[in-house]
């Protein structure tokens, strides 16, 4: 774990985020990745977004039933219906 105390992480947990959506520049993303391979708690909070962003990014690519998209549309144009008689 790095000499730092943990709250000195608090940047870094920032900057893994931006390091993940590949916004750092190519000194930033060696200090940050220097960070990571010195102090645990910081990697797991890195595998943990890794995660969650590969799951959502999986997520958002099926598409609904077509079922439940009549369902939610209908539900749309009946609310629709009832504003505009009003």
């Amino acid at each position: 774990m790095s000499a730092q105390e943990p709250e000195g992480c608090a940047d870094y947990l920032e900057r893994i985020i931006y390091l993940l959506d590949n916004e750092l520049d190519d000194a930033d993303c060696s200090v940050v990745r220097q960070h990571l391979d010195e102090c645990g708690p910081c990697l797991h909070k890195y595998d943990l977004e890794r995660t969650v962003k590969a799951v959502v990014a999986r997520s958002c690519t099926e598409s609904a039933p077509d079922t439940l998209r009549q369902r939610v549309l209908l539900s749309i144009r009946e609310v629709h219906v009832q504003i505009t008689e009003r």
